[in-house]
């Protein structure tokens, strides 16, 4: 995760990296984000995943994409993200 802060203003959009998992919705995508973890008790490193709707305008990304996402405003009940950049397509089988 990382901050990008906007030429001449202060707001600052979060940005996170995942794999698109579902583009069954029009101009929506679920987009899976996983982060190591360091376990507070046990010290071993585990995976934690995250899934968020985000707001693909021209439909362009498909299961299995790699994408760029990041906050914007509330768009619907469970959508305020929206895909920033496709990093990679998916291997076509």
């Amino acid at each position: 995760m990382s901050d990008v802060k906007e030429a001449g203003s202060v707001s600052l959009k979060r940005t996170l990296t995942g794999t698109v998992t579902s583009d069954k919705m029009d101009k929506t995508v679920t987009v899976l984000v996983e982060r190591k973890v360091k376990h507070p008790l046990l010290g071993k490193i585990i995976r934690v995943s995250k899934k968020y709707h985000a707001h693909d305008e021209t439909n362009e990304c498909h299961t299995g994409d790699v994408v760029t996402i990041e906050e914007c405003r509330p768009i619907a009940r469970t959508k305020s993200w929206r895909v920033a950049k496709l990093l990679e397509k998916a291997a076509e089988n």
